[in-house]
């Protein structure tokens, strides 16, 4: 008996899914020099001067109370600053430090590896187009945290 074809692609949201899995699985703490929700964290803080903690969490999808454990990890390991908002005492600025960049720095390098091993069967300008498609869903995705 055959089997009909279908035409259909496969849904997008298992694909990443999949794909987030596989990466995580093979970024390890000794490969990176850190954890990779550390990296991820440095890596979003990077390009930006004093960000809210409110936003930060907002930008990785993690609760209140799961920010302030990690901020709390990273600021003990001298990565990032967090500072009362001058204009506002009741919120909390974070920066990533000089010693946060050269660790993401270090993480950057090992993580090219991975991606390029996960990423391999895509061309240099399929990558680039991956990237930037990418970033534009999440630029318009809503990211808020379920309470």
């Amino acid at each position: 008996m055959i089997k009909a074809m279908t035409n259909q692609e496969p849904a997008l949201t298992p694909l990443l899914s999949r794909l987030s899995r596989a990466v995580y699985r093979r970024t390890s703490e000794e490969l990176l020099g850190m954890r990779l929700k550390d990296y991820v964290a440095l890596a979003n803080l990077v390009h930006r001067t004093g960000i809210s903690q409110q936003e930060l969490g907002s930008m990785l999808c993690v609760d209140a109370n799961n920010l302030v454990i990690l901020l709390n990890e990273l600021e003990a390991a001298g990565l990032v600053l967090r500072q009362r908002d001058p204009s506002d005492r009741r919120r909390h600025l974070v920066d990533i430090t000089p010693e946060g960049r050269r660790a993401l720095e270090r993480a950057e390098q090992n993580i090219a590896t991975i991606e390029d091993e996960m990423l391999r069967a895509l061309s240099p300008k399929e990558r680039t187009s991956l990237r930037r498609m990418l970033a534009k869903a999440i630029e318009g995705a809503p990211m808020d945290v379920p309470a």
